[in-house]
């Protein structure tokens, strides 16, 4: 009776956490996508542009461009990322449907204010300058706002090109929220947590309703510089505005491919949750949606019950019970396997990496703790901006070298730009482009030209060539 005794307490929790987790499977296997006739409205795209590899965010840009829905393209382009600027520039001449906007402001916060406001159309898509989407996805995430309790639309995103364990293990925890997290949240109550920056898409009006509080959000005193997906939703909430995940509609973005950039994006992501679920749930306001609550509470105690597992799993093995001990990792694989079924159908290889995603989720347990702990910290880790002293400042000096830039469509004015001004053009009615990846290159001329323009230093050290052909 020694043995049973002994580990009764990690068998209590796991049949807790089962039961957790079957309840909310069984809502998600109730979500459908939002079917029915694409709405009569206008979309702009809104992306900020931050030291973007140029490769990606032209793979980005043409991808938007090649939704038939897509109104405009409003570029809101930090002044130190020349090369963006430039690509943008030059693109505009060939398509009036990308305007360019300059900021000389450090963080996202305020590049998407600008973008929304500078915006005409009456849905607005924030977008990140590196996510790349499907041709349809302008259609697919109009849908929804045909029920016009519904002021935002989430989609489902994945990894773009995963090469590194980093970002296979990436695609497992984004599939594993799309089809059971955010899935549930949207059959039960469609309100979702987050609707996640790298495509969130809301009617202009509730952006330009909420801008003020999104803009002045504090943490016990401390202005937020993270987290603006989050807080977006937050009010959208609030507000009592649905929000909606249309899983038919598909997105693509660029991850960290190495452990300590992975780490540091995990560590400024739980600390934007741990903040904006608190709030949520000391203000009292997300108790009107009662599935999303208890997500909420859920979540802020799993990291704590995740770790005892591997703490029984250490008695065990001092104990030398070994046939516990097998029985615990045979549990963990088959377990992590079975709750992942969405992800492993789609990609079989995938389940050589269980465990890893073992492995890593307790370590991420660790890391949704010492969010909590250091959750008064702001700052981009990936970015060199943060608050300091209570104010938003960059936190590295941008160094500025020559790099060939040869675009197949350069705009006549084409030129080394010191400080970008913003420029407005007229929306003309969208020209249909192919799907991405494949992506089929703007038309115009083909002859190129190579402008040799001072930039912000990119990761790479030697010169670098983008060229679009016709």
């Amino acid at each position: 009776m020694d043995v049973p005794l002994t580990y009764l307490p990690i068998g209590i929790l796991g049949a807790f956490r089962w039961l957790s987790w079957m309840f909310r499977r069984m809502v998600a296997s109730r979500y459908t996508t939002f079917e029915g006739a694409v709405p009569e409205t206008t979309l702009s795209v809104v992306t900020p542009v931050y030291q973007e590899d140029p490769r990606t965010f032209i793979k980005a840009l043409k991808s938007w461009l090649a939704n038939p829905t897509v109104n405009e393209v409003i570029c809101v382009i930090d002044v130190t990322d020349l090369v963006c600027w430039q690509i943008a520039n030059s693109l505009s001449a060939v398509d009036s449907r990308i305007q360019l906007v300059s900021t000389d402001v450090p963080g996202k916060r305020d590049a998407l204010r600008k973008g929304w406001e500078h915006a005409t159309g009456k849905i607005v898509a924030l977008v990140d300058s590196d996510t790349i989407w499907a041709n349809d996805v302008g259609a697919e995430v109009l849908k929804p706002f045909a029920d016009r309790r519904i002021g935002a639309v989430a989609t489902r995103q994945s990894v773009f090109e995963p090469s590194s364990v980093w970002e296979y293990l990436t695609d497992f925890y984004l599939d594993y929220r799309y089809f059971d997290e955010v899935a549930a949240q949207t059959a039960w109550g469609r309100a979702i947590s987050c609707v996640s920056g790298r495509t969130a898409v809301y009617r202009r009006w509730v952006l330009l309703d909420i801008s003020e509080e999104f803009m002045a959000e504090t943490f016990w005193g401390v202005p937020c510089n993270s987290g603006d997906d989050k807080r977006l939703t937050t009010l959208a909430l609030e507000r009592g505005h649905r929000t909606y995940l249309q899983r038919s509609a598909r997105v693509w973005s660029t991850f960290p491919s190495d452990y300590r950039v992975f780490m540091k994006q995990r560590l400024r992501w739980a600390r934007n949750t741990w903040r904006s679920d608190l709030r949520a749930l000391m203000n009292g306001w997300v108790f009107r949606h009662r599935f999303l609550a208890f997500a909420l509470i859920d979540k802020a105690i799993s990291p704590f019950t995740t770790l005892l597992a591997p703490v029984f799993f250490l008695i065990a093995v001092i104990r030398a019970d070994y046939l516990v001990v097998g029985v615990i990792l045979v549990w963990w694989l088959v377990s992590r396997g079975f709750k992942n079924w969405a992800h492993l159908r789609e990609n079989p290889g995938a389940v050589l990496l269980l465990p890893a995603f073992v492995l890593v989720s307790f370590l991420m347990a660790g890391i949704r703790i010492q969010a909590l702990l250091t959750i008064r910290t702001q700052r981009w880790l990936t970015r060199d901006v943060a608050v300091v002293d209570g104010e938003l400042m960059r936190t590295a000096e941008e160094e500025l070298g020559d790099i060939d830039l040869v675009l197949s469509n350069p705009s006549p004015t084409s030129k080394p730009i010191a400080k970008p001004p913003a420029i407005s053009k007229p929306i003309a009615k969208p020209p249909a482009i192919s799907k991405p990846p494949e992506l089929s290159a703007v038309s115009g001329p083909t002859a190129p030209t190579k402008v040799r323009i001072p930039v912000a230093k990119t990761p790479r050290s030697d010169p670098m060539v983008v060229e679009m052909k016709k």
